[in-house]
């Protein structure tokens, strides 16, 4: 029988850490306090494929990883460690390399495989493939026809064109080794979903995670389908981005999101508004780019749909019979992921007016398209509530995020860089509509940066003319882009220490993604080997006295995000080894190998674990759901806390207590003076120090030894 969990830890698989190597952490994880260990997608994918979002066969669960046997395996040893799984699933696409696609391109419309894919079939009953490259004539091997690494069938119902001409068929993002599957198809959801069910009725899985659901033609209808499979128990969040005030809609059946809305709220507590204006001067001053990040968004999102989604902005055209020019507009306007409105349905209040505000800012051409994607066919309504993920994911995750970068830790995945901090009561009114059983995280596989290395950066804002000083110095000393370089400055401080040959790395894609010098499809060998150079000499430089300086007010910065991520509501996630300090960047820095069990090697591993433990196991005592309440202390330096109390005894009284500084540079300056705290009734013991409590607190005793605390009843 399935349980949902009351936290998870996400473990990368690979090639080299499968099944096998789960199982043997089972003890580990169990006394961290985990509840269910949350595993990257398990199907059989891409040879070689270290993320396996890339699915070749839904028939089976990957060998590499040790296939079924070894499934059930690890899951017997974790359940016999009081440990449950929740699995990665991918509904969205699948690689075309797959045998599915294979019979498509051998028999095109007539495959029993045809309804599977979202294809765009020509006059002649074919599917463009984008991969022509060079002067190299395909050759013909039998019944394969070969194009450099690439096969199909011969003969086939395809055709192959230049590789900057886009696909036939709907793909992830701008991927088109990625092809959407059409899973509002109930023969499709159960055929790509056959060994997830089983898993599911063999009780090895307790909890779906749902990879990218703004892909899909219909998110509602596919949650509604997976529910009434999957049943009520079956925990459930999606990978859905929310953007400022969004919210998920309603009527989606599932448990939440998998955080990141969450994250950038977190993240805000410890951010000083105060040194915004500075910063966004410093950034301006040193890149030459507006201080008006709005417009660098739009500018962006403008250019990848020129670059990357003309076949998607052209088949969206003829469908709303609107010129493209408009197409694009609208797009490139629409300010979140996916605006919700149901074909045959009357779009939602909230549907209507995010795409009339997007529309607001467009020429009059966009009036006629505004009434087709919000009340036209189901085609162009799909079509475009398809097109904006990609839109905001290419435009702002993958360019914009790369060009404004006043304060790097702001630019995460639905993150808002120009907002410069959360304050506790716009914390305490978000926690207060939080579903109970949502996904919450400071790390994932695709944040732009880990949640340490965002600490660190997050003093900047309270520092802002004395980190003006150090970026001074050590510009003046080594130079190489003025549009890259202060985006260096800021991820080598805040990651450091760090090779040169992991900077560079992350520097080359930084480069590739901004796309103001280089690109992804448009490389320079010179500029990329000027960049290698500025990195070796870059990491020479006494960058790590300033980290030292921060490295207080950094640690004290992490084990308060942590601490109130563990303990607010919603279930916690920790993404691997981020149990102690990890300094970790973009993918694929942050996919590296982890070494179990995680042993401290620092005072702030030592107290990053001990939070870690410590808020787990007591998640695990309170069990999901349990009531939060916000707190508040009193006196001159109150702002420096966040407070609140979580679950209730047989009489309403709360049974454990989080307190976390905030904003330490300023506190250090004041103290904390006179400002306490009073704890509701009962006696309170400190899980960190052993320390007991009672009544009103003084923070400065309180918070004496470590920047947070983490109280339990004592009188239960």
């Amino acid at each position: 029988m399935s349980r949902r969990p009351t936290s998870t830890y996400r473990l990368q698989l690979t090639p080299g850490f499968g099944f096998a190597e789960v199982a043997g952490i089972a003890g580990y994880l169990r006394d961290l306090g985990v509840s269910h260990v949350y595993l990257s997608p398990v199907l059989e994918a891409a040879p070689g494929s270290r993320h396996g979002y890339d699915v070749t066969d839904h028939s089976r669960i990957r060998e590499a990883f040790g296939g079924a046997s070894g499934f059930r395996e690890m899951a017997q040893t974790l359940a016999a460690h009081d440990l449950g799984v929740v699995v990665d699933i991918v509904p969205n696409h699948m690689n075309t390399e797959n045998p599915a696609f294979w019979s498509v391109l051998k028999d095109g419309p007539d495959s029993p495989y045809a309804a599977w894919f979202d294809i765009a079939w020509d006059e002649d009953g074919k599917v463009a493939l984008p991969v022509l490259g060079d002067d190299t004539e395909p050759v013909v091997d039998g019944d394969v026809l070969r194009y450099h690494e690439h096969a199909y069938p011969h003969p086939g119902h395809y055709r192959l064109v230049d590789w900057r001409q886009g696909p036939g068929y709907r793909r992830f993002f701008d991927v088109s080794t990625l092809i959407g599957l059409r899973v509002e198809d109930p023969a499709v959801l159960f055929a790509t979903h056959e060994v997830i069910f089983w898993l599911l009725d063999e009780g090895l899985v307790d909890g779906l995670r749902v990879d990218h659901p703004d892909g899909l033609a219909d998110p509602r209808g596919y949650l509604e389908r997976l529910r009434a499979r999957t049943g009520e128990k079956t925990w459930t969040v999606v990978e859905k981005i929310l953007i400022g005030p969004e919210r998920l809609p309603a009527d989606w059946p599932c448990d939440g999101t998998t955080g990141y809305e969450v994250l950038n709220r977190v993240n805000g507590l410890f951010v000083d508004p105060a040194g915004g204006e500075a910063l966004v001067r410093l950034f301006t001053e040193l890149t030459g780019q507006p201080a008006d990040y709005r417009r660098v968004m739009l500018e962006s999102k403008r250019e990848v749909l020129e670059l990357f989604f003309r076949p998607e902005v052209e088949r969206l055209a003829a469908s709303a019979g609107c010129p493209p020019d408009a197409v694009r507009e609208l797009l490139a306007a629409m300010p979140v992921y996916r605006a919700y409105v149901v074909p045959g349905e009357p779009p939602p209040p909230e549907s209507v007016e995010i795409v009339e505000l997007a529309a607001a800012s467009c020429s009059a051409a966009v009036a006629p398209l505004v009434h087709e994607v919000l009340y036209g066919s189901a085609e162009t309504i799909t079509r475009f509530q398809q097109a904006c993920g990609p839109v905001m994911a290419k435009g702002v995750e993958d360019t914009a995020l790369y060009r404004w970068f006043p304060l790097a830790c702001l630019n995460e995945v639905g993150g808002e860089p120009d907002v410069f901090g959360t304050s506790v009561a716009e914390f305490h009114e978000f926690c207060a509509g939080m579903l109970p059983y949502t996904m919450t995280t400071l790390s994932t596989h695709d944040t732009k940066r880990s949640e340490d290395v965002r600490a660190r950066l997050s003093v900047l804002s309270e520092l802002p003319e004395e980190w003006a000083d150090a970026v001074a110095q050590w510009s003046a000393a080594v130079s190489f882009d003025p549009h890259l370089d202060y985006l260096a400055w800021q991820n080598l401080m805040a990651a450091w220490p760090i090779s040169a040959e992991r900077f560079a790395d992350y520097l080359l894609k930084a480069a590739r993604e901004a796309k103001t010098r280089i690109s992804w499809v448009a490389p320079d060998p010179v500029y990329e080997e000027g960049l290698r150079t500025f990195a070796e000499a870059a990491v020479r430089l006494p960058i790590g006295k300033f980290t030292e300086r921060i490295e207080p007010y950094a640690m004290a910065n992490s084990l308060g995000a942590k601490l109130v991520q563990l303990m607010m509501p919603g279930v916690p996630d920790v993404y691997q080894g981020n149990e102690k300090s990890d300094f970790s960047l973009v993918d694929p820095d942050n996919r590296r190998p982890v070494g179990f069990p995680a042993e401290p090697a620092t005072p702030w591993d030592a107290a990053k674990l001990l939070v870690t433990r410590q808020a787990l196991r007591l998640r695990r005592r309170l069990g999901g759901g349990a009531a939060y309440l916000p707190l508040e202390a009193d006196g001159p330096a109150a702002g420096h806390a966040v407070a609140f109390a979580r679950g209730e005894d047989g009489h309403g009284l709360p049974r454990a207590v989080a307190v976390a500084t905030r904003l330490p540079v300023r506190l250090a300056r004041t103290g904390w003076g006179g400002t306490s705290l009073s704890l509701p009734p009962g006696t309170w013991r400190d899980l960190l120090t052993g320390a007991r409590h009672t009544g009103r607190v003084p923070l400065a005793h309180l918070l004496g030894q470590y920047p947070v605390a983490l109280l339990e009843r004592h009188d239960l």
